[in-house]
Parts: structure tokens; sequence; C-alpha cells
């Protein structure tokens, strides 16, 4: 399902915060597997970004994983 929700590719904001919200939610969930998607950069910038702050604002991972997920914030780059 993580490589359906990569796919979508909207200018529409609230379904950009759907996809946001699923790979949040699945660095949570699923870290092992969510994390190869950032790892790889294959969501557009805006949404990488917009994922990893909101999966470091999630109280349920530890400190030690939200520093890295900061660690892989990109700078404007194209989707892979």
């Amino acid at each position: 399902m993580l490589d359906l929700a990569a796919e979508v590719e909207s200018e529409e904001y609230y379904i950009k915060i759907v996809v946001v919200w699923y790979f949040s939610i699945a660095l949570v969930k699923q870290y092992d597997t969510a994390i190869s998607y950032f790892i790889r950069p294959v969501l557009e910038p805006w949404t990488h970004n917009k994922a990893l702050q909101k999966a470091v604002e999630s109280r349920r991972l530890d400190k030690e994983t939200k520093e890295y997920l900061k660690s892989l914030k990109i700078n404007g780059r194209k989707k892979k």
C-alpha cells in the first residue's frame, strides 16, 4: 500500500496532506518498511519533509529515532 500512496501526485493541499499523514503513521507503526521511502527519497520534497515532521511530533517514537528522521530532511531535491 505504501507504493500506491507514494505514486499519488497532486497539487491539491488536502490530497497531499492525506499522503503526509499516511506516511507519518507508517513510520510510527511500520518503521522498518516505511523508512526505505525516506532513505531513498521517492516522495515530493514537501510531502517527504512534512511526513518526517509529523512523525517526529509523535509521542510514539523514541528520541534517537526522531533525531535520525530529522537528518533525512531534503532541501528542494526533485523526486527520484
